[in-house]
Parts: C-alpha cells; structure tokens; sequence
C-alpha cells in the first residue's frame, strides 16, 4: 500500500516566532480550519507562557511578509506537546504543516527533548496519516477530549 507523500515545503519558506501584531492573521487561518476554534485571548495567551511556542510559517511575496500557517507547541522537560497545527486554507497540499511539524520536532530535539506528543480527533483522517509519515504512532486514546461533540481523541507520540 502507497503512503500519500506531501509535496515538500516551497524554498522560499521561513519559520518565525508569532508577534502580536500577527495575531489579526493567526485567527483568521484558525477561524478557516476548525468548527471550534481558539479564540484571539487563547491565542495571544500562548505568547506570555515561557514554555509555549507560537511558531509561524511565513512566505515573502510582493506585497511584503504573509504567514501561511502556524503551530503552537509546549517544551516541557524533556517533551514537545503539540497543541494546534493549522495552513491557511489556500495554502494547502503544499507540504506546509509536514515542515512546521518538522521545524517544532528539529527545535525541541535542539533544547534536548526526547519525546513529541499531541492528540488529534479520530475523524481527522488526514492529520492521522501527516502525523504517522512523520513516524507518530498510537499511544491511547482520550475519551470525549473534543467535548462539544463527544469525540475522542488519539494520543500520539513520536520518539526523538
């Protein structure tokens, strides 16, 4: 059986901390990919926490810098915890949340982390199989995580 390959990430790709002044955009991306949503106030939250990341993946076009996607992960210890992944929804396909998945990884095995981990809904078929081309496997599952809809989510873990 063929494993659906993401295309990779386009060179003109860079990674950058999140500022409040991106947050406008940040919430749009998020309000465009998920039924529930964070919220700006979460969001902005994540920038006051020493421990989390807010990490954007932003291209340079000819009106200036545009953020194409983003990914809020924690460092614990010796642990990544990946909150939330999202790509513009124009952006797409185009390998974008395969390198923010890999830039999160690659700065938490930089700080020392020896473990990533993260939950994702058992319906979302497609982060399920981006996260097992990167080596993420099953390790249990949450019962009712997403509340509002009572679905479970998958615990999953990848060995740094």
């Amino acid at each position: 059986m063929r494993r659906p390959i993401e295309p990779p990430a386009p060179a003109e790709l860079r990674f950058r901390r999140m500022r409040p002044e991106d947050l406008p955009r940040v919430v749009e991306i998020e309000k465009d990919g998920f039924q529930h949503p964070w919220s700006r106030e979460l969001l902005e939250r994540e920038l006051s926490h020493a421990w989390s990341t807010v990490l954007l993946a932003v291209e340079d076009g000819p009106r200036g810098e545009r953020v194409v996607g983003f990914i809020v992960y924690w460092l614990v210890h010796d642990e990544v915890h990946v909150l939330n992944i999202a790509t513009a929804r124009e952006e797409r396909r185009r390998g974008i949340g395969l390198a923010l998945m890999e830039e999160a990884a690659d700065a938490g095995r930089r700080r020392g982390a020896t473990l990533a981990t993260l939950e994702v809904r058992r319906s979302n078929e497609a982060a399920i199989a981006l996260y097992r081309a990167l080596g993420y496997r099953q390790a249990g599952v949450r019962p009712n995580y997403y509340a509002e809809e009572k679905e479970d989510a998958i615990v999953m873990v990848l060995d740094l």
